[in-house]
């Protein structure tokens, strides 16, 4: 049997997070977003050396920061059934509110925070299906 490109479980995008303290960011992402340890391994010296995740459908990869690997920033949008509840346990979690939820033009109730790392987390539920040409419709009357 051929081996698959991408492997069974993994999406085409994959995010890789690169966090001082990866263990703690674990944590983080187990109480803010349910998130499932698949498996970790550990580098010389106490570190992380590479963890991977599962929150919701998708893989989440990070690491401990080295040398040749420095800490990074992302912005993540996370879809979930219910964008309340999970903003709620991100705060609890040690997350710090940047926006709470609220109906947006383009169809999704997000709210934003920021954990301690510094990421941004824009979480999301869909709540109403916006045609291309309505979401600009409602872009531009808000922008008024």
């Amino acid at each position: 049997m051929a081996v698959k490109p991408i492997p069974e479980g993994y999406n085409t995008f994959t995010p890789y997070f690169v966090v001082e303290g990866a263990t703690d960011f674990i944590e983080f992402l187990k109480k803010a977003f349910a998130a499932e340890e698949m498996y970790r391994f550990p580098a010389p010296g106490g570190k992380l050396g590479h963890a991977e995740v599962r929150v919701g459908s998708s893989v989440l990869m990070l690491a401990d920061t080295s040398p040749d690997y420095p800490a990074s920033r992302m912005n993540a949008y996370l879809y979930v059934p219910d964008v309340d509840a999970t903003y709620k346990k991100a705060i609890a979690a040690g997350g710090q509110s940047k926006r709470e939820p609220a109906n947006q033009f383009y169809g999704d109730r997000v709210g934003t925070v920021t954990d301690r790392w510094g990421n941004l987390w824009s979480i999301g539920t869909h709540v109403e299906d916006v045609s291309p040409d309505e979401m600009e419709r409602r872009m531009r009357a808000q922008k008024k």
